[in-house]
């Protein structure tokens, strides 16, 4: 047995390194062709086709990353369920998630295929490449994700015979009963949805649902690649990798450290100076991770140890940390308001903009609380030193120019959003190989490597949840609904309770990439119907569903916590309460003073 798990990991070896080689140079590419359209325009010349191929590069690295993510097993996914299944059950769950799992990506594998073969002529070209061969990252892709989960089904030949049943069975639904009465179309989405709770990867969920509705109804499954290929190739959608990509060198070199120190100079003077340091630099890089929960894993302990060592209670300090690790999504260049902006059709810049006020609303409250809390304990203030400020503020000062950077060159036009990233990212290997050498250039392609798990679980959920969207928008789901909240609800203030709740609910449930491909389209008609300016209805959603992370019982961001300081989720939620209270009644004023979010817009383009 033994030798036969040693001869398929001789085999797997090579294959490994070739799948990161392949996605690092993938990556090296779409960081290139940005840069060289910047220094092309001061010569009046370019790379002829390089967007052509940047877009399409998109959609290599997203199922390229998604093989990568699969292979680390973390797609992302709900564990709500088994949280308080025993181990036996555990396993047999397992072996129906690698069932689940492996079918769906079969189906998509399939239709993938035949997406290749039926929507192109034979002729058809992208730039220079065929596209059989500009495209075949996407059946490789799905197919690749199939046999992994087939691959991490629990240990066992009754569970491996389980998850590689998925295959057959997304076969034979295809084939011998594709012609006769579809009567297993909702049990299997009821099936899909109450799976994503033990585990399923979301994704799976939602292509599989996508799956059932086009292959049952009057469409074809094919539809669900197209949908990806739509979306995957828009000029933006090289900004996620991108920022992404620099997200991850901040996290993993000292920046975190430096920053920490000069906040803490900076503001320890201050009543509640050192928990204000706390939250602006979760802020700070929750801004460039697009996600929380790096934020609270990158952070937490380093943070948790200053606020301590502060004189600040262990269960606040975590409730506090808890609580900041999602308030840097209003400020640029964070990814869920670039994706909003794509969804809804609307100026990103304008996004930008908009959010700025919203999201120093969310920091302010918290930081009102965290003043409120050291007066009334009497937590020790620093003496400010501004020789030491100005020391920290030196080291500091490149990560602090990033941010300026970017908002400058995208929102004056002097570059694409796409550009601003590889500017970004060129920036930050600068800054944390060359000058403060945190990474050496040894070490650099793992470093970049380690966001892929995060990249390709993001991306594959943009391709797939687009199948999803297609079906509501052809079967006018979203006006129906507008239509019939318009009919039920005649306050515009009671709607946007309502909404709040409804988002809040959302955030629990689903995380912000999968809510944004999904609700976003149903609420756009809701927010028309009642006269909402569409930049402030994109900032409630986003207000809304950071907010969801920190919702009992099953907010993201508290199983994150949980994890990263070894605590019960009941003592979670208890440290959480206060904060989720300030952060709510922050969210409220964003929704009913649209001035704070539109009155910037005036002084934009």
């Amino acid at each position: 047995m033994m030798s036969i798990r040693n001869k398929l990991q001789a085999v797997a070896r090579p294959l490994y390194y070739a799948e990161n080689g392949l996605v690092f140079t993938i990556l090296g590419l779409i960081v290139a062709l940005p840069l060289i359209e910047i220094v092309g325009r001061f010569f009046r010349s370019g790379l002829h086709g390089s967007t052509i191929y940047r877009n399409h590069l998109v959609i290599w690295i997203a199922f390229a990353g998604g093989m990568v993510t699969s292979r680390s097993g973390r797609h992302l996914a709900l564990t709500i369920a088994t949280e308080v299944l025993e181990k036996p059950a555990r396993k047999g769950v397992g072996a129906i998630i690698g069932l689940l799992s492996s079918a769906v990506c079969t189906a998509l594998a399939w239709s993938s295929w035949q997406y290749l073969n039926v929507a192109f002529a034979q002729n058809h070209t992208i730039g220079i490449l065929p596209v059989n061969v500009a495209l075949a990252i996407m059946p490789v892709g799905f197919g690749v994700m199939a046999i992994r989960f087939i691959a991490h089904a629990p240990p066992g030949i009754a569970c491996k015979l389980v998850a590689l049943a998925g295959p057959v069975i997304a076969l034979v639904l295809g084939f011998p009963l594709s012609g006769v009465a579809h009567w297993y179309q909702w049990p299997s989405i009821i099936v899909l949805i109450a799976a994503a709770f033990f585990g399923l990867p979301i994704f799976v969920a939602l292509g599989g649902i996508a799956a059932m509705l086009f292959f049952t109804g009057a469409g074809t499954i094919a539809i669900i690649p197209d949908e990806a290929y739509i979306i995957l190739r828009k000029d933006i959608m090289p900004s996620i990798p991108l920022f992404t990509v620099t997200g991850y060198l901040l996290s993993e070199s000292n920046a975190g450290k430096r920053l920490v120190c000069f906040f803490n100079e900076a503001f320890g003077w201050l009543p509640g100076g050192i928990a204000i340091m706390a939250i602006v630099a979760c802020a700070f890089f929750t801004t460039f991770t697009g996600a929380s929960g790096v934020t609270i894993l990158a952070l937490g302990g380093l943070l948790s140890y200053v606020l301590t060592k502060s004189g600040y209670p262990k269960g606040y300090s975590e409730g506090l940390l808890t609580a900041s690790g999602s308030i840097g999504l209003l400020f640029p260049p964070s990814l869920p308001i670039i994706l909003y902006g794509v969804v809804a059709h609307v100026n990103i810049k304008h996004m930008f903009v908009g959010g700025l006020i919203p999201g120093m609303i969310m920091v302010v409250a918290l930081a009102g609380l965290a003043i409120v809390h050291a007066r009334k304990h009497k937590i020790t203030r620093r003496s400010i030193k501004l020789g030491k400020v100005m020391h920290e503020l030196k080291s500091c000062s490149g990560e602090l120019l990033l941010p300026v950077l970017i908002i400058i060159s995208f929102l004056m036009g002097w570059t694409t959003l796409a550009e601003t990233g590889a500017v970004a990212v060129v920036y930050a290997i600068v800054l944390e190989v060359v000058i403060h050498r945190d990474i050496s250039l040894r070490t650099l392609p793992g470093v970049i490597l380690k966001g892929v798990p995060i990249l390709g679980g993001i991306l594959i959920i943009i391709a797939v949840s687009q199948g999803v969207k297609a079906y509501l928008v052809d079967e006018a789901v979203p006006q129906m609904l507008a239509t019939w909240c318009r009919e039920a609800i005649e306050s515009k203030i009671v709607f946007l309770l309502l909404l709040n709740v409804a988002l809040l609910l959302t955030g629990c449930f689903m995380d912000i990439f999968s809510a944004l491909f999904v609700v976003v389209p149903l609420i756009i008609p809701l927010g028309e119907a009642y006269g909402i300016h569409p930049i402030h209805l994109g900032i409630i959603f986003l207000a809304n569903l950071e907010l969801g992370y920190l919702t009992p019982p099953v907010g993201m961001n508290l199983f994150l916590a949980s994890y990263r300081f070894e605590e019960p989720l009941h003592k979670i939620y208890r440290n959480v309460l206060p904060f989720l209270i300030a952060l709510l009644v922050a969210v409220l004023l964003i929704t009913y003073l649209p001035l704070m979010t539109t009155g910037l817009l005036f002084f934009v383009e």
